[in-house]
């Protein structure tokens, strides 16, 4: 399965589009995205809208990969269950968000090899078909001994 969230608080009808488009690649693999809909109702997948943590966390542990907007919750949650995350990030100047922070999370996030981003259909697509995709890196739910050494030595 793949598990999109885009976020219940703005509509992203361009990422919808994305996805409606490369769905039907997938070989009938199920698609569910958390979102609401504007004035784009996609027809070759799934859609829901608010979904309760327990749900939410059950999504990602059955999804062989999330795909997200740029939004921390959702990145955080796909590195902490150990799931390839690819983000489609908001552009404000498409008036898809405020401001550009969206972007400039993709771009530092990437950088440091925490994720997969699609800016277009076409880099989606080959992220998504490609059935190798791994998991760039896991987070640790506790500090590493030797930070927590350091942090005890100036007590």
């Amino acid at each position: 399965m793949i598990f999109v969230t885009m976020g219940t608080q703005i509509p992203f009808d361009r990422f919808l589009r994305m996805l409606d488009e490369i769905a039907p690649l997938m070989n009938g693999e199920e698609i569910v995205a958390q979102t609401i809909t504007d004035k784009y109702i996609p027809q070759n997948f799934k859609t829901v809208g608010f979904i309760a943590p327990d749900a939410f966390n059950d999504y990602i542990c059955r999804a062989r990969i999330i795909v997200s907007h740029a939004g921390m919750g959702s990145i955080i949650s796909a590195l902490d269950a150990g799931k390839p995350i690819v983000v489609v990030p908001r552009i404000a100047a498409l008036g898809e968000h405020r401001n550009e922070h969206q972007l400039a999370t993709a771009d530092a996030l990437e950088k440091l090899g925490y994720i997969h981003v699609a800016r277009n259909t076409d880099e989606l697509r080959k992220i998504l078909c490609d059935n190798n995709i791994e998991t760039l890196r896991k987070i640790d739910r506790c500090a590493p001994q030797d930070f927590v050494n350091a942090i005890l030595a100036k007590i």
